[in-house]
């Protein structure tokens, strides 16, 4: 379906070998139409669907101009974008821009524009404020999760820069929630509605369980449950930020290996979070409805409410963390008698027992080592590999997943082999250059 014969290789790097229904149907529309809203549920491959017509559309004429816009809610899901539009290797430049990384930086990456810029709207508001790019070559504009951006309070911030965006002349709504209104300051009218979100059908391949806690306070109830789960891995929701802290510090006490998530952290322990759950060194995540959706974590067998939220919608954005595409998965919900009762919710699931389930989960298999150096150091997965085995004696099955940032890489090293490696380390320089290397910390409750 692609004019490019490059869009084939896209997919190969990718690792993908065709599209889905919704991918490809996305495609040919927003190619075709100017106005598209793509609803699809959580984990079914929005982001492909429309970064590979975006590639399309690009002009290699005005490779020096950004092209197309891309606003995002927060920052985890643009990153999570620009990871996608750089793994299916095209020749065009990305860059993202949001609230916490440094304005400096980014007015240095913007002084050779990207072809595609992703960002949150206040941040992108900011730059367009200082002129820091120019928006005149800009045709395409991609609102993705634009639910959770009116919800979080971006109108102001997105009106200002649609009225900015005087050449645009395709938009792209993107949504895992239906029945949204559309603001008339987007500019999108009687769009393309592809609508691929099930009408009421409940996941086939979701299994429901509810565990009836004895106490009000919930969380020995949550200790027998993660016992029971044969130590894999899990995502616990809860409501609120202080609990999401309160939880994690209380099964690390009890000897569980977890970490928190929500939105007042600062930017590098969120990031520090994420990578110590990605890469499995925290199998146990305890966080708010911010990683309900847009967030590069692994599927997950395993959903745990804690607290239920107050919307249908929400609790099914928690779920799409689980039984996505063809696999399995079973959402955990930990109710006390006194609690609302929810009425999307239907109370005659199976209820699971789980009070004499106190084995704990094994020990994670790897550990997480911080390196004082990334990509602004010229620093790659490469170059840590290889010192990493050749220095420090390291073999293939002993490193897990490396993340490389500006300035700091983390990597998932086997937790028998860490002390050996940092003996075999320590006063070697990598590429030249001695940095610092670390087991990296936990991400800890601030003491008030």
């Amino acid at each position: 379906m692609y004019k490019n014969p490059h869009s084939n290789n896209l997919l190969l790097n990718l690792g993908i070998d065709s599209l889905n229904e919704m991918q490809e149907t996305a495609s040919a529309a927003i190619l075709n139409d100017s106005n598209v809203l793509l609803l699809s549920p959580t984990g079914s491959g929005k982001t492909l669907a429309f970064l590979l017509p975006i590639f399309e559309m690009l002009n290699e004429d005005i490779n020096t101009r950004v092209q197309c816009l891309i606003l995002v809610p927060s920052r985890e899901l643009g990153l999570q974008i620009e990871q996608v539009w750089k793994k299916m290797g095209t020749n065009y430049k990305v860059n993202v821009c949001y609230g916490g990384h440094s304005i400096e930086t980014e007015i240095k990456n913007l002084s050779n524009p990207p072809a595609v810029l992703i960002g949150t709207p206040g941040r992108i508001m900011d730059h367009i404020d200082r002129g820091t790019f120019k928006t005149d070559y800009i045709e395409t504009l991609v609102l993705d999760e634009f639910d959770k951006s009116l919800q979080l309070g971006f109108h102001e911030q997105m009106s200002f820069i649609i009225s900015r965006l005087t050449k645009v002349n395709k938009r792209i709504l993107v949504s895992a929630t239906a029945g949204i209104e559309i603001p008339k300051y987007t500019r999108v009218v009687n769009p393309t509605v592809l609508d691929f979100i099930p009408n009421n059908e409940a996941n086939v391949n979701l299994d429901m369980k509810m565990v009836v806690s004895k106490e009000k306070d919930k969380i020995n109830s949550l200790f027998n449950l993660i016992c029971s789960l044969k130590s894999e891995a899990a995502i616990i929701f809860c409501n609120h930020r202080d609990a999401a802290e309160r939880i994690s510090d209380t099964l690390n006490e009890k000897g569980i290996y977890a970490t928190y998530y929500h939105g007042g952290m600062d930017q590098d322990e969120r990031e520090r979070a994420l990578i110590q759950f990605r890469n499995g060194s925290m199998p146990y995540l305890i966080t708010t409805d911010l990683a309900a959706r847009g967030l590069d974590i692994p599927e997950m067998k395993h959903v745990i409410h804690y607290h239920l939220p107050s919307k249908e919608d929400e609790f099914t954005h928690r779920n799409g963390r689980t039984a996505r595409m063809l696999a399995t998965g079973t959402a955990y919900i930990i109710a006390h008698e006194s609690e609302k009762k929810m009425e999307y919710l239907d109370y005659s699931m199976k209820v699971l027992n789980v009070d004499n389930s106190t084995t704990l989960p094994k020990p994670p298999e790897f550990q997480t080592i911080y390196i004082s150096g990334g990509k602004k150091n010229k620093l790659n997965k490469i170059d840590i590999v290889g010192f990493f085995s050749q220095k420090g004696k390291l073999e293939k099955g002993d490193l897990g997943l490396i993340e490389v940032k500006d300035f700091i890489s983390f990597a998932a090293v086997k937790s028998k082999k860490v002390k050996d490696l940092l003996n075999a380390i320590r006063d070697e320089k990598m590429k030249g250059k001695k940095f610092k290397i670390e087991v990296a910390r936990k991400v800890i409750k601030k003491e008030e």
